[in-house]
């Protein structure tokens, strides 16, 4: 998952915000002095993940995107699952998004002096742009995706990919609907952090 479902799924306090994104910037190798509760973070991040890269909605997803761009494809569904929570945000949380997003920014810059270098540069423009209302847009989702493949290392055919998404968007959504609330059970259930873990609307998919 992209960086606003991994806020979603994280505890309202900085360490649990910074763990879990953590994941996604060296992971363990910048834990090892972290406090224990930024460790649980992590292993919540990385619970998230692995739920997510086995799930069959995962898989079918995959298969709307085409060969050359299939390689990437789950970049892709990251982002544009993003976009979906953004579209679908008071099905699964009854706090406004923009009150949530300021939430957020404001407990993740808290613990940026305790960030990986790359972390903190990517946080800081995310705060300061405010990258989860880029991607309130299909317009937007395609700017970071093409950011995305100008960044990879190597020649890639990644650029564009929103063609495909645009193709297969109400298919898609459908299968992120299906998906995230049994995520968010996951998550629930496993209480990696907290046994007391926030509540969430009642979804009846």
């Amino acid at each position: 998952m992209n960086y606003l479902a991994h806020l979603y799924l994280a505890q309202p306090n900085a360490d649990s915000h910074f763990g879990n994104l953590l994941g996604d910037f060296g992971g363990k190798r910048d834990v090892k002095h972290m406090p224990v509760t930024v460790k649980k973070a992590l292993d919540n991040h990385y619970l998230v993940d692995k739920f997510t890269d086995n799930h069959l909605a995962i898989k079918q997803a995959k298969g709307y995107f085409s060969k050359p761009r299939k390689r990437f494809a789950s970049i892709a569904i990251d982002v544009v699952f993003d976009h979906f929570l953004i579209k679908n945000w008071m099905l699964f949380n009854q706090e406004p998004l923009a009150v949530f997003k300021q939430n957020s920014y404001q407990l993740l810059h808290k613990r940026i002096p305790d960030m990986p270098c790359r972390m903190q540069n990517v946080i800081n423009s995310m705060i300061k742009n405010d990258w989860f209302k880029e991607y309130e847009t299909l317009t937007g989702i395609g700017g970071a995706l093409d950011n995305i493949a100008k960044r990879i290392r190597f020649t890639n055919n990644f650029s564009g990919a929103v063609e495909d998404i645009q193709c297969h968007y109400d298919e898609l959504e459908m299968l992120f609907l299906e998906f995230f609330p049994q995520l968010i059970n996951h998550v629930n259930q496993n209480a990696l952090e907290s046994r007391d873990l926030k509540s969430c609307v009642k979804l009846d998919f």
